[in-house]
């Protein structure tokens, strides 16, 4: 099969990954083998191949939004018929038997696997997954509007929950890619008022269209002071920013596996009168099936940028510099 291996990691414009032909994969035990219609390009793909994210294995596939077929079942697998279009994420497989595994809260599992880190992803023709962390996908989304679903949309939507918006607040949000384009959709869809603070000027004419009360720039003050706010820029320095954004008894949610450094806090102009900052680590199964209910109902619109799968490299090149408004999606199979 084609896929697209990291080779050393680096800055993207050294061409990290290697586009190669490899063996194709064969599902084991209580894994489906899939055939892969499409893949989004996720930041995360982005700092694994610039070494932000180190990889758990030389030579990883990555790409964790991926919309497939199931072409074979391993044994023990009958979740799935062959020809069910499925989708798979960026947590593939937990322990099942530790301490926050047992209570629920599988997202903070002490030892998980991850799609396109710890096994590999979806920049590739064929991909093995577990059965049980495998999603349907509503029927009205075509394959290139999942993709982003499956992590954008998963993840801002577990960072909006993190928030603890409260019912038609305010709510602000910083950075406008794939992830908190679907985020703030969902706000809007609750009743809540969007505050967009992003340096792309396409992605501010974006938020704008979508709903947002206000659209500026990064560093840019809102209008009011907010209830809640959600970081998904990976830039440390826009904590104190965002801090200083919210009413008393905010909550800043960080959403994102990689961030640089956040400057020292100011504790009486940041953090008194009890605003809070909270991580989003992973997202458990219940809420990404929770999450495609949401947008099946509102139904989000993902705006997505289409790329074939020759040019893989360039999409992240292009997300990089910031030229992507939405969520690049790989068209893998082009049959």
């Amino acid at each position: 099969m084609r896929a697209w291996r990291l080779g050393h990691p680096g800055p993207i414009s050294t061409d990290p990954l290697l586009a190669v032909e490899c063996p194709d994969p064969r599902p084991g035990p209580g894994e489906v083998l899939l055939r892969v219609s499409v893949c989004g390009v996720c930041r995360t793909d982005l700092h694994l191949a610039e070494g932000d994210l180190p990889p758990k294995h030389p030579g990883i596939i990555p790409g964790h939004e991926v919309v497939g077929e199931v072409v074979k079942c391993g044994a023990h697998a009958a979740r799935f018929s062959r020809g069910e279009r499925v989708g798979v994420a960026w947590l593939g497989r937990t322990c099942a038997s530790c301490r926050f595994c047992l209570r629920g809260e599988e997202n903070l599992c002490l030892a998980p696997t991850f799609t396109g880190w710890d096994r590999d992803g979806g920049y590739a023709e064929l991909i093995t997954v577990a059965e049980n962390f495998v999603y349907r996908i509503p029927d009205l989304f075509s394959d290139e509007e999942a993709a982003p679903l499956l992590c954008a949309g998963i993840i801002g939507y577990r960072a909006l929950s993190r928030a603890e918006l409260p019912i038609g607040g305010r709510l602000g949000i910083y950075g406008f890619g794939g992830s908190a384009h679907l985020a703030a959709q969902i706000a809007l869809y609750r009743g809540a008022q969007v505050y967009v603070m992003t340096r792309s000027v396409a992605a501010r004419r974006l938020a704008v269209e979508l709903g947002a009360t206000f659209a500026g720039g990064a560093n840019d003050a809102p209008p009011e002071l907010l209830d809640s706010a959600i970081l998904f820029a990976p830039a440390g320095g826009l904590v104190p920013v965002a801090l200083r954004a919210l009413d008393r008894g905010g909550t800043l949610a960080v959403a994102g596996i990689h961030l640089s450094d956040i400057p020292p806090l100011n504790y009486a102009d940041e953090l008194f009168q009890e605003r809070q900052v909270r991580s989003v680590t992973a997202n458990t199964r219940a809420d990404g099936e929770e999450f495609f209910r949401i947008a099946a109902e509102i139904p989000l619109r993902p705006t997505t940028v289409p790329y074939p799968f020759e040019a893989a490299d360039r999409a992240l090149l292009d997300l990089a510099e910031d030229r992507i408004t939405g969520a690049a999606v790989l068209r893998v199979d082009t049959k």
